[in-house]
């Protein structure tokens, strides 16, 4: 009996070589001028090759599956090494601690709201019982 790894296509395995080339590069958050520049080729090469107008020689294929952090075979064929969301566990770890401390500061801005709202009722409240008491004092016969 033949044993048949059954592997769930990607949605890239349905894409092209210039769709991939996209989603690599947008992966890095490279601008097609910047990938371009970075690789010294024109812009309206890059953009040529992500649109499947045509299509990188082989050096270039390599040259950008190093830069975009993807292997050649998977901007080839969807297979293989493709791109990160860009995300590591660092990433991550620093995204907690960064809510972490936003929490925190809310918090302590949210105390500082009610004290604030405290102090200005009792202040209101003791303005009113003045205007109340000096409405009383107008009012009373000389």
């Amino acid at each position: 009996m033949c044993n048949i790894m059954n592997t769930a296509p990607t949605p890239h395995d349905f894409d092209t070589i210039g769709g991939r080339l996209t989603s690599a590069r947008e992966a890095q958050s490279l601008s097609v001028s910047q990938l371009a520049r970075r690789l010294g080729v024109k812009t309206k090469t890059m953009s040529d090759w992500e649109t499947d107008r045509s299509e990188p020689r082989a050096n270039r294929l390599v040259m950008l599956a190093g830069l975009l952090g993807v292997s050649p075979a998977w901007i080839l064929t969807g297979r293989g090494e493709g791109p990160t969301s860009g995300f590591s566990l660092d990433d991550l770890r620093l995204a907690q601690s960064e809510l972490s401390q936003a929490l925190e500061a809310h918090a302590q801005a949210r105390e500082r709201i009610e004290r604030a709202i405290t102090r200005l009722t009792t202040v209101c409240d003791q303005l009113g019982e003045l205007n109340i008491e000096g409405m009383e004092a107008e009012e009373a016969p000389l």
